[in-house]
């Protein structure tokens, strides 16, 4: 109550993405935690129901701490997979991307949302999952289109999910939000000109 909150802003927003990460998993912020993961539960439901019916899944996540616990979880599952973040090189992320693509025996892939944002062509996938939302919209649907590209030759599943009742709901109510602005904006929707100053 005492503080501007625009000198305050990046204090915000690091407890908003404390608040993000306990509803992922709460293993990387509470030391010592040996409990399950609801989302991380969930998802190993999903990926082994797709798995079974032999589609290829791209999972994204903002988190890297999160996906190599989510890798973690896999191999305790014997399920196969391969791994990039922002720490992959070049090199090693094309010959990843290569293998996934023309393999069949690893049907999932992690991707750190800022390393799946681009120049990854992954149309082996069939499935895309998004373990947490992020702010803005564009960059999900950028990571989404790693399958959803030219050469696809399959409908394209993209799951998000959202853990009910917390900080992820705001999140997509924000994303929404930002959705119907640039809609509007291209469908020359505007009714005055403030929308436009403020955009």
């Amino acid at each position: 109550n005492n503080k501007d909150i625009k000198t305050d802003k990046i204090t915000m927003f690091s407890y908003l993405t404390k608040l993000r990460q306990l509803c992922l998993d709460p293993s990387v912020l509470i030391e010592g935690y040996n409990k399950k993961s609801s989302k991380t539960e969930a998802t190993l439901e999903i990926l082994k129901d797709y798995i079974e019916d032999n589609h290829k899944i791209l999972l994204f996540s903002q988190f890297t701490s999160v996906l190599k616990n989510i890798g973690k979880e896999l191999s305790k599952n014997n399920i196969d997979y391969y791994y990039i973040d922002g720490q992959t090189n070049a090199l090693e992320r094309l010959n990843l991307v290569n293998k996934f693509n023309e393999g069949e025996d690893v049907k999932v892939f992690l991707i750190s949302l800022k390393a799946g944002g681009s120049g990854l062509n992954l149309t082996s996938a069939d499935v895309v999952i998004h373990f947490d939302p992020w702010w803005n919209p564009a960059v999900e649907d950028q990571a989404s289109d790693r399958a959803h590209r030219i050469g696809q030759k399959n409908v394209v599943n993209v799951i998000k999910l959202i853990a009910k009742d917390t900080a992820e709901e705001r999140v997509i109510n924000l994303q929404e939000t930002k959705k119907e602005l640039i809609e509007d904006v291209i469908n020359g929707n505007l009714d005055n000109s403030s929308t436009l100053k403020n955009l």
